[in-house]
């Protein structure tokens, strides 16, 4: 039986402030573990992990794409090639057809604005053979979400893909806090970033999204401004890395620039911390686990 392969896909960069990404931490502290820019803004990776399994290639989250302009991928530092999605499966030799399934962990903009391309002014899908994985209640949230974070929703380019997998019967909306989706991935909700996070893992990994984005969050109240209820961040927080150090998961950071992933422990005083960092390596797609 063949065992499954990971690999670690990165089709762009971005930055987003500092204080933002760290909340009430002051800037003196998080900036000696992730420095900013002289606009304050800190570097962050978009890492997307695709698992080959058997016949099936399954991505999670998709990056930012690239049709938002010049004038917004200046104000977000976005660095990556054109077409990112497609040139990071290219670079571990698959298309945009061979994905077969594609779990989206939430429909912030950074994480699913690869799903999607412009074609003549009209926004189309990009992995046209795939299943999408989507919780039922996070999307419904998507689409009335608080005028705090109704920023970080680009309904306009998100809901007319996921209505095309609709159509074509291409979409699984899971609900609950915990089930399966597919293949042996299971997954987990957390709440305090945003409703209905969806957190999808197997025996080896676990994808921390928001949650936890790099690894100087592991850290219980390092949490981000941009968090909907930051208290209820911290308790997922807590749940999480006592399931993550039970099951002997490593956590993969959607947004860490140095490292893609860790396992956690306790330390003296009984915090959770990271145990062994795994080194990001330069390549645009790696494989993990081997």
């Amino acid at each position: 039986m063949q065992s499954k392969q990971y690999f670690s896909l990165e089709p762009a960069r971005f930055k987003l402030d500092g204080g933002a990404m760290f909340g009430i931490i002051p800037k003196p502290l998080w900036s000696k573990v992730h420095p900013a820019d002289d606009q304050n803004r800190i570097e962050l990776a978009l890492r997307l992990i695709l698992i080959k399994d058997g016949k099936k290639n399954i991505l999670i989250d998709t990056g930012i794409g690239d049709y938002h302009g010049e004038k917004w991928d200046s104000r977000f530092g976005v660095v990556g090639s054109p077409s990112p999605l497609e040139h990071a499966l290219k670079s571990i030799g698959l298309n945009p057809e061979d994905v077969t399934d594609l779990i989206i962990s939430h429909l912030h903009f950074d994480h699913v604005g690869g799903l999607g391309k412009m074609v003549d002014g009209v926004i189309t899908p990009v992995l046209k053979n795939a299943t999408i994985h989507l919780h039922k209640k996070h999307y419904e949230y998507s689409k009335n979400p608080t005028d705090r974070d109704s920023g970080s929703f680009q309904i306009e380019y998100f809901e007319p893909v996921i209505k095309w997998y609709e159509q074509k019967n291409q979409i699984h909306f899971v609900d609950g806090m915990e089930g399966d989706i597919i293949s042996g991935i299971k997954f987990k909700c957390s709440m305090g970033h945003t409703p209905y996070l969806l957190h999808a893992y197997d025996e080896k990994m676990i994808y921390m999204a928001d949650l936890i984005p790099t690894s100087n969050h592991v850290h219980i109240p390092w949490v981000m401004g941009y968090d909907i209820s930051p208290g209820v961040t911290t308790s997922d927080k807590k749940e999480f890395l006592s399931f993550i150090e039970d099951k002997k998961l490593t956590m993969i950071f959607e947004h860490d620039p140095l490292y893609f992933g860790s396992t956690v422990k306790k330390n003296e005083k009984g915090d959770f911390v990271c145990e062994q960092k795994m080194d990001f390596n330069p390549a645009i797609a790696y494989p993990i686990f081997n």
